[in-house]
This record gives C-alpha cells, structure tokens and sequence, in this order.
C-alpha cells in the first residue's frame, strides 16, 4: 500500500508511463494533497473534472491528527534545507506511521526512508 503524494497523483493523471504499475495498487493519501490535486485540474480541466476526482478519491483520504502535525513540523524544521512544503511533510510523517511507502516524484525526497522516489 503506497501513500500517494500530490506528485503521484499528477502523474498518474497525466498517463506517465512509470507511474502505470501503481493505479492498481491500494493507496492512501490526505484531503491536502487531494486540495492540490483539485485546484491542479480545475487550472487544467475544470471544475467538472476536478469534482469527479475529488469525489472518487476521497474516500483514501487518511485523518490528519494533532501528533502528525506536530511531528512533521518538526521533520520540516530538520529537513529546512530541502525546502520542504508543509502538505508534504504532514503525508511524509503519516505514510510512515501507518506503515505506508511515500511515493513521489520530489527530488526533495529522493534517497530518504520510506520513499518510492519515481520521476
């Protein structure tokens, strides 16, 4: 089971050929990075498209709780450098604690723990 970035999302929606194995794959993800997703395709497709995508994929959405916050804004502050955003820190520190691998494209995350890195 993979958590899915808003990297990962876009791919697969774009037909990228390296993310084809993973739209079978159980996934994961947050109501942030769907947010992304959403105003990614409203910008490219419309308001229709994002609606269905929006609708058909929530239900992967995982709940952000407190701790999560907190411990991915202190992975942020550790990992200042690589100019992390916040969505990703908080789908980073969640994937792990539930056991899930964070794909995503972000060179940020290339090499880390945990990460499927596919460009």
């Amino acid at each position: 089971m993979y958590y899915f970035d808003t990297y990962a999302f876009i791919e697969v929606l774009r037909g990228n050929p390296r993310y084809g194995r993973f739209k079978t794959t159980e996934i994961a993800t947050t109501k942030l990075n769907l947010m992304e997703v959403y105003y990614w395709l409203l910008n490219n497709f419309g308001k229709q498209t994002a609606d269905s995508f929006y609708d058909e994929t929530v239900q992967y959405a995982i709940e952000v709780h407190d701790e999560v916050i907190k411990e991915a804004m202190v992975f942020r502050m550790g990992n200042k450098a690589k100019g992390l955003s916040y969505v990703d820190c908080i789908g980073y520190v969640l994937a792990k604690a539930n056991g899930l691998r964070f794909l995503t494209g972000d060179i940020q995350f290339k090499g880390m723990d945990n990460v499927e890195f596919v460009q």
